[in-house]
């Protein structure tokens, strides 16, 4: 499944992507493009690959075949440090938010390659406290002593910090009550009304494909419907697999 067409108007684009753990191959050649403005979903159970193809993206698993373009860039063999700078910034399946430093200072970590000055990195911080107020009223709170809501909204908003071009936002519901489900997926669609380019990974598929302009299902490794967002919602195979009572 090429995304060829698209290669001159993609912010990323993902083509023929292999990431193998020893023997098994986790992704199976794997194409996919995101435009600026856009947010595209990408849904399925588990062990489907989602998060894989994350950190693949983000430089955190090396690539067996296949390349990443980003901007028009060939990315695919730069190290996921690099990658940063470049506008790619990830929100991690699980938070993964500094336990042991304060709301604060995982904000500034957010930052650390900018070189635009002390000022504007506290005005940023500013933003993100206006945006997340609790993250406000927790500001010297360490991390790792939040509920999973606010550290999912802390790490939303470290990964922001880097004024990224492009959002990876891993599984931002996992583990999270539906209240705060609802709250995240709310904050989500802020971002898109900001214009902010995102790629989420998730498995409430309903939630994901109501916020998302486009979709890709995937599957053991291989992506098996790809289109509209809306038109995948109204999928009868989507909405046995994926939808349920919730359809």
């Amino acid at each position: 499944m090429s995304d060829n067409r698209t290669a001159g108007k993609a912010l990323l684009r993902v083509d023929s992507l292999q990431v193998r753990y020893g023997a098994v191959q986790a992704l199976k050649g794997v194409s996919l493009h995101v435009d600026a403005g856009e947010v595209v979903t990408i849904i399925g159970g588990n062990g489907a690959g989602k998060s894989t193809l994350m950190k693949a993206i983000s430089g955190l698993e090396p690539a067996a075949a296949g390349s990443i373009a980003f901007e028009g860039q060939d990315i695919t063999r730069m190290p996921g440090h690099l990658r940063v700078p470049l506008g790619i910034a990830q929100s991690p399946e699980g938070r993964q938010v500094f336990a042991d430093q304060t709301v604060h200072d995982n904000l500034l970590l957010g930052a650390y390659h900018r070189r635009d000055g002390a000022a504007a990195i506290a005005a940023d911080i500013e933003a993100q406290f206006h945006a997340f107020p609790r993250l406000r009223e927790r500001r010297e709170q360490m991390a790792g002593t939040m509920s999973g809501g606010e550290q999912q909204m802390l790490a939303i908003a470290r990964a922001l910090m880097s004024r990224p071009k492009l959002l990876l936002l891993d599984e931002p519901s996992l583990g999270l009550a539906p209240l705060i489900v609802k709250e995240i997926f709310a904050i989500i669609r802020q971002l898109k009304a900001q214009g902010v380019t995102i790629l989420l990974v998730e498995q409430m598929a309903n939630q994901a494909l109501a916020v998302a302009d486009r979709a890709y299902v995937l599957e053991t490794g291989s992506f098996t419907l790809e289109g509209g967002a809306a038109q995948l919602r109204r999928d009868p195979k989507i909405r046995a697999a994926y939808l349920g009572a919730h359809a």
